[in-house]
């Protein structure tokens, strides 16, 4: 099979975000994950995605672009962020393909230069395999890469790693919030490229997606860790698993990012920081909707949120808090009348599996975790012991990107 001919559909339509990217080529990738059900999905082709050239393609040589947006980071507004480490290949089957860890980029930060550690890389592989499996909306992972390279991390230095994320798209909140600063025009034109008809219809489904995602996540006990607004997906998809975790109480404190020190993005505040990230969506497409229109979309607001809080938690609620185990919850009482999941990635269950491999090149644990949790629901998928509460031990997540 020839190379796959993407289009670049969001490059095209927003040519003032979009910078052009040479790519890097890397002296010797290596595939240490490859999802070939997503790939048949997107009519790629297995055997030649792991050829020398699949794997030139896999890693960015061919090129790419670089997004610009903005995002309040911990409440901080930074008027321009965008793809420092990300390289956006194009689109196929109405799919985007992303890497993350390919090299620098013109947005390339101090501090950001432009590779990423295997084992986050492996995290969110494995995570957004469950959270697909389990039904959450979530962007994917088509493969991990070891580059060939090492970089430095808290640990030390530790392969170099890409993982080729799929989304429906990666226009973000933080997409619109840069267009903001930049003209009422091009604010249309990202409305437009998300796929809504004016801003008042944008606004509204946004906030239905997000809302009815966190709830979802609150359900089973997931912490996103950095609910930057850079992170808030337009198409209600899960994004950016650097530092997520899973509490297995359902504890409003639990927090396990290094980098949020004072608990911003804790598991309980998940629902006040969405709120407060689409009230941050509303300024920034306030120009375009004016006050009446945002004054309407205030009163909805709240009735938003119920609807989704009832649909995914409701009347458990007080059997949710009372659990010593959610998994173990939901499994026994349900999910929205299914049954519950009986395995997710467990908090050191995989950081062993991901340490084993960042560490030691054994990828036995982490491909038998994953085994489990892309198939959730059925009992067989994995040894009876990766279904067992780890008792909500102390554990701390590094972004490590």
């Amino acid at each position: 099979m020839t190379r796959p001919q993407l289009a670049h559909s969001l490059a095209d339509a927003l040519p003032e975000l979009a910078h052009e990217e040479p790519g890097t080529r890397f002296e010797n990738p290596q595939l240490v994950a490859l999802n070939e059900p997503l790939a048949a999905e997107l009519g790629l082709d297995v055997a030649w995605l792991r050829s020398r050239d699949g794997l030139r393609f896999l890693t960015g040589a061919y090129g790419g672009h670089a997004m610009a947006y903005a995002g309040h980071q911990f409440g901080q507004f930074v008027p321009l962020l965008g793809d420092g480490r990300a390289l956006l290949l194009g689109d196929i089957g109405g799919r985007e393909i992303q890497l993350k860890g390919s090299g620098l980029t013109v947005f390339s930060r101090r501090g950001t230069d432009g590779v990423g550690a295997v084992g986050p890389m492996l995290r969110e592989h494995l995570v957004s395999a469950f959270m697909h499996a389990a039904g959450v909306p979530t962007t994917r992972s088509l493969a991990v890469l070891t580059t060939g390279g090492t970089v430095i991390r808290q640990q030390g230095a530790v392969p170099g790693g890409i993982v080729v994320r799929v989304a429906r798209s990666h226009l973000r909140v933080g997409t619109v919030q840069y267009a903001a600063t930049q003209s009422e025009e091009l604010t249309q034109k990202v409305v437009q490229a998300a796929g809504f008809m004016d801003a008042e219809t944008m606004l509204a489904e946004v906030t239905r997606r997000q809302f009815d995602l966190v709830a979802r996540w609150m359900r089973i006990g997931f912490v996103h860790g950095v609910m930057n607004t850079d992170n808030v997906a337009l198409s209600g998809e899960t994004i950016d698993y650097g530092p997520c975790a899973f509490t297995e109480r359902f504890d409003g404190a639990a927090s396990f990012s290094s980098i949020d020190r004072h608990g911003r993005y804790a598991f309980g505040n998940q629902p006040n920081i969405i709120a407060w990230n689409m009230a941050r969506l509303a300024e920034a497409l306030y120009p375009l909707l004016g006050a009446e229109k945002v004054d309407a979309y205030v009163k909805t607001v709240q009735a938003t949120w119920d609807e989704a809080w009832a649909r995914w938690i409701g009347a458990d609620l007080d059997g949710l808090n009372a659990a010593a185990d959610i998994t173990t919850y939901n499994r026994e009482h349900g999910i929205g009348g299914t049954p519950g999941p009986v395995f997710i990635p467990r908090n050191h269950m995989l950081q062993e599996a991901i340490d084993a491999a960042e560490q030691h090149g054994d990828y036995d644990k982490y491909h038998a975790l994953l085994a489990a949790v892309s198939d959730p629901y059925n009992e067989k998928a994995g040894p009876e012991w990766m279904a067992r509460p780890e008792g909500q031990l102390p554990y701390v997540t590094f972004c490590g990107t």
